[in-house]
């Protein structure tokens, strides 16, 4: 049985109700902020994502943003942006941002509606999971320049590396 099936049990739902069902099929905290906005924490290998999910429906956009705290000291800040334009031009499904005020690396992206589509619980999964996986994937890139003085091309090797066996 797909995802859908198992957790939509109807065809007229609202992309938030749908963000829900995904959460509570893998059993994530979460916590419905209003009829259009969603949070929640995930935990990852590295840290825990801090997650929030809108439906903006005079855009027809589900807004995805994966946020982490990063405080790299102020010199090391260039390295950083530096590290995140390098590794945005890896992913294809959003990007990093840094939010500098709030300290915050962010994973954003938009699943757009248009035209009365309706997005799939597979379609919302995979949103969340890619989010998870580009932080987790990048995340120790940004800690080696913001803190051990790595270049952000030395940082980005040990992300894009193919990882073979187990440690």
């Amino acid at each position: 049985m797909a995802l859908t099936e198992a957790v939509i049990p109807t065809d007229e739902i609202h992309p938030i109700d749908i963000v829900e069902a995904v959460a509570l099929h893998h059993d994530w905290d979460f916590d419905r902020l209003a009829d259009d906005q969603i949070a929640m924490v995930v935990q990852g290998q590295w840290r825990s994502y801090s997650l929030t999910l809108a439906w903006s429906a005079r855009e027809s956009v589900l807004r995805l943003i994966c946020t982490f705290d990063l405080d790299p000291p102020a010199d090391r800040l260039p390295p950083v942006y530096e590290t995140m334009n390098l590794a945005n031009d890896q992913v294809w499904d959003g990007g990093f941002t840094f939010w500098s005020k709030q300290r915050l690396m962010v994973w954003r992206y938009g699943l757009v509606l248009a035209g009365d589509a309706v997005a799939s619980a597979e379609q919302v999964d995979r949103m969340i999971s890619n989010a998870l996986l580009g932080c987790e994937r990048f995340y120790p890139s940004f800690q080696l320049v913001a803190w051990g003085n790595s270049s952000p091309a030395a940082a980005l090797d040990i992300a894009l590396g193919e990882a073979y066996g187990r440690a």
